[in-house]
């Protein structure tokens, strides 16, 4: 295989690319509380970081001992949707490196964002990191029927990758995914994609399904990650 392998890479968003947590969090919160429903940033962290805002909404309704039909579900999910586009506004920046790493990157292989966030908060971000041409290909939560840890958006990635690319022979063995939670990890890895895990959102014993673990994605060159898949 050699270097050759590596066909692309697929990262994760929030929480790999931008510190969004934090804003996902409040959003959900001033849509939460006054339902009786809130929750506290180490329940958000334990519980929530991870899904996507269909399952998160529908976990909360359930640890509340509530019921949710699917209309309103849906109102749910766009009133979050909109307050976390006023809370963007207010401005995000990138992890330390990403963006350069975004860019080598790009310059050698294919890149997606497979992502349980909505396009809509996902596209504004990026255009604000100037980055939004990087990424050919796109998986988001209106995308899958099943959130991480399910695999099926890791799976979509990579068949829309070699869509895109029918030449480059793109597998799942020969991407490599980017990871912040446990639960994105299993989906990576249930896809068949090894897995860098970076330690913004948890510690490295949360993350040892990883094929390799890091602190910050700054100092990743291009050949570690055709180390990854190589070995």
């Amino acid at each position: 295989m050699g270097e050759r392998c590596l066909k692309a890479v697929i990262f994760d968003f929030d929480g790999v690319i931008v510190d969004t947590e934090p804003l996902h969090y409040r959003s959900f919160q001033v849509v939460l509380e006054p339902l009786g429903l809130g929750y506290s940033w180490q329940e958000y962290v334990d519980r929530y970081m991870g899904f996507d805002d269909r399952d998160a909404f529908i976990e909360a309704f359930r640890a509340g001992g509530r019921s949710l039909d699917q209309s309103g579900l849906e109102e749910l999910i766009a009133l979050k949707a909109s307050l976390f586009q006023d809370v963007v506004t207010e401005g995000v920046s990138a992890y330390p490196g990403v963006v350069a790493l975004i860019s080598a990157l790009s310059a050698e292989v294919p890149l997606a964002i497979c992502s349980g966030a909505l396009r809509s908060d996902i596209e504004p971000i990026l255009r604000i990191l100037a980055i939004e041409n990087a990424f050919t290909v796109m998986v988001t939560a209106e995308e899958v029927a099943a959130s991480k840890p399910d695999p099926a958006s890791y799976v979509l990635a990579v068949r829309k990758l070699a869509t895109a690319f029918p030449d480059r022979g793109i597998t799942a063995a020969c991407c490599v995914a980017i990871e912040d939670t446990p639960a994105g990890i299993v989906s990576a890895s249930g896809a068949g994609i090894p897995v860098v895990a970076v330690t913004n959102s948890y510690s490295a014993d949360h993350l040892s399904k990883a094929s390799r673990i890091v602190s910050s994605l700054a100092d990743l060159t291009i050949a570690d990650f055709k180390t990854i898949v190589t070995t």
